[in-house]
């Protein structure tokens, strides 16, 4: 059987191909726009999938630029009527459909309040492009399956674009030239995660470090609407404090490795986790030619086919999650 989930995996890196070459010089102009604005801080607005690629905004910017990320709470000026003290703030807004009435919310709000607005969205007709101060389509192309893959993957290459092109990093925009290849290589590679890996699983914590809890949290979202398995994620730091008492409980970890600088530390963590008893599945791109700040990329890449694989196995249908719908607009 082929779901539309896994055809539309596949197209993630010809549609990242399309995106990277179309947006060029688009974004390279944004980005920089953001220099002579700038801003102070930045606030990502995103909800579920898009959030996640929040977080991973949020260490990317953090740690190329040095500016504090913080993740917006739409629901203060959509429900709480609330204004914001925003100006000297770059405000990213990341959606698939830009249509959601409390991000649109956010949006107005924050213009009025001063903010620099940059709305990276799938749809190319959404209503936000109509407020922010600058749009950056992703080039997906329609999504019909429920699970978000080649758009999510495609938001973390905007990402990426954009803040290589703000803080003048070469070398992250020389990797980003490769990785649509590198993705297309992925996928031809074998499994990571299979079905009987979650034979007789109900539970299960996903962790990961810096970019590897970014899209930790990806995978366990995937996890609990594709394959009905509830999983939660943590940093592999945070889960020492506190939650790592539920090794005590035939826990299975599913350890989400990058090689970057948090890989020894990450490492260090799960060995004691090992040590404990854990059951722990590895999931990593064991590459030496992949950028560090690309790698995640890959990993998802590969984890989007296996989850579709897992879901059947489990006899869910991936394209039709109970209870979900492809968009999703909350007040």
């Amino acid at each position: 059987m082929t779901t539309i989930m896994e055809l539309e995996a596949r197209e993630a890196p010809s549609r990242i191909n399309r995106q990277i070459f179309e947006n060029r010089m688009l974004v390279k102009m944004i980005g920089e726009r953001i220099k002579l604005f700038d801003p102070k801080f930045v606030i990502t607005v995103g909800r579920g999938t898009s959030d996640h690629a929040g977080v991973f905004a949020k260490y990317l910017i953090e740690v190329e630029l040095g500016l504090s990320v913080s993740s917006a709470a739409p629901s203060v000026s959509s429900i709480y009527n609330k204004r914001m003290k925003l100006d000297n703030a770059l405000v990213l807004f990341i959606s698939q459909s830009g249509r959601s009435p409390d991000i649109l919310a956010q949006a107005k709000m924050a213009k009025d309040a001063g903010a620099f607005c940059v709305a990276l969205v799938n749809d190319e007709s959404a209503p936000i492009q109509d407020i922010a101060d600058a749009f950056i389509p992703l080039r997906a192309g329609p999504e019909k399956a429920v699970a978000a893959t080649k758009s999510y993957l495609a938001t973390l290459s905007a990402i990426l674009t954009l803040v290589a092109y703000w803080s003048g990093n070469r070398k992250m925009l020389e990797a980003l030239e490769y990785l649509p290849s590198q993705l297309g290589e992925i996928i031809d590679s074998p499994a990571q995660i299979i079905p009987q890996h979650f034979e007789k699983i109900t539970n299960c914590i996903v962790l990961g470090r810096g970019f590897g809890y970014a899209i930790a949290l990806e995978i366990a979202l995937k996890l609990k609407e594709v394959c009905s398995i509830h999983a939660e994620a943590f940093s592999s730091a945070e889960f020492f404090h506190g939650p790592v008492t539920l090794v005590e409980k035939n826990l299975t970890i599913l350890d989400v490795q990058v090689e970057d600088e948090t890989s020894e530390f990450h490492q260090k963590m799960m060995g004691e986790l090992d040590r404990r008893g854990a059951t722990i599945i590895a999931m990593a791109v064991n590459r030496n030619d992949i950028h560090p700040r690309l790698a995640p990329l890959l990993l998802l890449q590969r984890f989007y086919l296996d989850v579709e694989q897992i879901a059947l196995s489990l006899g869910v249908d991936p394209d039709a999650p109970p209870g979900l719908c492809k968009v999703t607009r909350t007040v």
